[in-house]
């Protein structure tokens, strides 16, 4: 997934972004709202993590007017504000989740993963590909009873077919979801990652249509 994070507090943010890095996610991180919708301006997001006070406004506002237009983009809130009348804002204004500072790096993995799944439309995170047995929650994928090994960046590759299933998807579009804004893009990173992900979990696994794009086989 690609993630913006709006956080105007720097070490916070540095944790955060590093931590949604390491588990595989391009992440795009600002410290101002305006800044948010330049960036939404631009690039697809497939979750946002929102805190409410900022420099210049507040988050709550800013997720009043996404849901205003219409965008149903998942948010997570991340806040001081911890009294249940503020979480009760929070949801009731759109947020999807809702995590009170200070919070686990961990947790916060876990809450991403479960809001993503929520809105791919497969609460369940184990899923069977043929002779692959994939856990989205644990972030693990066994072939034959067998753990397989994949790098973050082959993961994030995976799971942007799993979330799409026999949907077709251009290399610009794969491309967004392992790349930043900070990011080099390399010509060819999505032809080796294809590469890869066939030699360890089977030829089928990815399906290729000839200058259109890529999508998911049955393994």
């Amino acid at each position: 997934m690609r993630i913006l994070l709006i956080e105007d507090d720097e070490v916070l943010g540095a944790a955060v972004r590093d931590q949604i890095a390491a588990d595989g996610h391009p992440v795009d991180w600002v410290t101002r709202l305006d800044a948010a919708r330049d960036a939404m301006a631009v690039a697809v997001y497939d979750l946002i993590l929102l805190d409410l006070m900022l420099p210049d406004g507040l988050g709550l506002g800013f997720l009043r007017a996404l849901r205003g237009r219409g965008d149903a983009t998942p948010v997570i809130i991340l806040t001081a504000l911890d009294q249940v009348s503020d979480r009760i804002d929070g949801l009731n204004a759109g947020a999807d989740d809702y995590l009170v500072k200070p919070f686990d790096l961990a947790e916060l993995s876990a809450r991403i993963g479960s809001v993503a799944r929520r809105y791919a439309g497969n609460p369940n995170p184990i899923i069977t590909l043929g002779p692959l047995e994939i856990d989205l929650a644990a972030r693990t994928v066994r072939r034959d009873g067998k753990p397989v090994s994949l790098t973050a960046r082959e993961w994030a590759l995976f799971e942007a077919f799993l979330a799409r299933p026999g949907q077709l998807l251009s290399k610009p579009a794969l491309e967004e979801r392992l790349y930043s804004f900070d990011d080099e893009v390399e010509s060819n990173t999505v032809e080796v990652h294809v590469s890869r992900l066939r030699k360890k979990l089977g030829a089928g696994v990815i399906e290729t249509e000839r200058g259109l794009g890529y999508r998911l086989g049955r393994g």
